[in-house]
């Protein structure tokens, strides 16, 4: 595909999923009648109070077993009665659902600090984009406008998982979630405390000298919100003598799947971000992925602020699906190729009501022409 530039105007954390299709050839003439299967399961539940912050991650949930192909994964944030809860409640920052394997012998070691027994994993397999060192390694991963985006992919394309031949012999294939929830209750500026803003959290003392940056310097006195702010149990500013209880949430998901066979097409997936600033040394591409930037204060008539990314890309394929990570404020993020043609076009709904998943004022979901783009040199043809 060449060079992509990737363009948001207003938002922060900002990635784009690109599910990109691999050299593969089909005949829609060998019609699937593999069932497509589908199974809800339940995370295990964590515990917030008004104010807090959980950013952890939930290792070995449940996921169809076998060598399958993923059809869609979708995901909800929901209380102790199977409730969908309102963002204004608690904050979907992100999840990210993250593929490793891990080595089945009782007797190795899962933990990197234990050096009385050999270490076994876990041994996290990345997706093939750009970025997918610690900061944005996952498959699939939204955030507030997760109940209002549709991932499924269509036919014949599905995400091979569990193939026998990518598994090293004792070892096993697992998940787990990353996620970054934030319990608004009470709060002084839900909106400020959804985004992380430094100055809305109660921060531990020498918050700045004893937290690294993502280079592991000192975080420095202009950094003012992102991720280093909304740390695991930090608490956000309450309102003058408001209580509330704690309680236990957990992520709903549902994953669609279908065993695999040869009518399937394999895809792949590429995340792609925003704040990247690669840099071309000879022949090696360098990439300064940060995943979160402080929009500047704009006292101009022109309200929107622009971000761009030109990231050149090493494989060409069928780009398939693609859509954007976006928090409120967003106006769009837009997929270019190197050519200037529109790619796919990823725009927010905005929530008009009190109901979860349409909460006034959040970005509850994505539309337009983000869905299920072909661009490749060839397509899966008919005969």
């Amino acid at each position: 595909m060449g060079n992509t530039r990737f363009i948001s105007k207003a938002f922060l954390f900002s990635l784009s999923i690109i599910v990109i299709l691999s050299s593969t050839t089909y005949s829609q003439q060998n019609k699937n009648l593999n069932q497509i299967k589908s199974t809800t399961y339940l995370s295990e539940k964590f515990e917030l109070g008004p104010g807090e912050v959980l950013a952890k991650g939930i290792e070995d949930i449940e996921f169809p077993s076998g060598h399958i192909g993923v059809k869609s994964f979708d995901v909800d944030l929901v209380d102790e009665q199977g409730n969908s809860v309102p963002l204004y409640e608690t904050y979907i920052h992100h999840w990210f659902a993250i593929r490793y394997h891990l080595n089945k012998d009782k007797n190795m070691s899962h933990d990197i600090y234990d050096h009385s027994k050999p270490f076994g994993g876990p041994d996290y397999k990345r997706n093939d984009g750009t970025c997918n060192t610690w900061i944005l390694p996952h498959y699939w991963g939204l955030g507030s406008e997760s109940r209002g985006t549709s991932s499924k992919l269509p036919d014949p394309f599905a995400v091979e998982l569990g193939n026998p031949a990518n598994i090293t012999e004792g070892w096993e294939e697992k998940w787990l979630f990353s996620i970054m929830v934030i319990d608004t209750r009470g709060t002084e500026d839900r909106k400020s405390c959804s985004e992380c803003r430094c100055d809305q959290f109660n921060l531990p003392e020498n918050f700045y000298n004893e937290t690294k940056d993502i280079h592991g310097k000192p975080l420095s006195h202009e950094y003012k919100g992102g991720i280093f702010c909304c740390q695991n149990y930090f608490q956000c500013k309450l309102k003058n003598g408001f209580q509330a209880p704690y309680r236990k949430l957990a992520l709903r998901y549902t994953i669609t799947w279908i065993d695999w066979d040869q009518h399937q097409i394999p895809v792949r997936f590429y995340v792609l971000d925003s704040t990247d600033r690669v840099i071309i040394n000879g022949s090696e591409v360098i990439h300064d992925c940060q995943a979160e930037y402080t929009i500047p204060e704009n006292n101009s008539i022109d309200l929107v602020h622009v971000q761009k990314a030109s990231i050149p890309m090493k494989k060409g394929g069928y780009l398939i699906y693609g859509t954007a990570h976006m928090h409120t404020g967003v106006v769009n993020a837009t997929l270019y190729g190197q050519d200037g043609r529109i790619l796919c076009t990823s725009t927010p709904r905005y929530g008009t009501g009190n109901e979860a998943g349409n909460e006034k004022g959040y970005a509850v979901g994505i539309y337009g022409t983000y869905m299920y783009f072909y661009l490749a040199d060839r397509l899966p043809h008919t005969t």
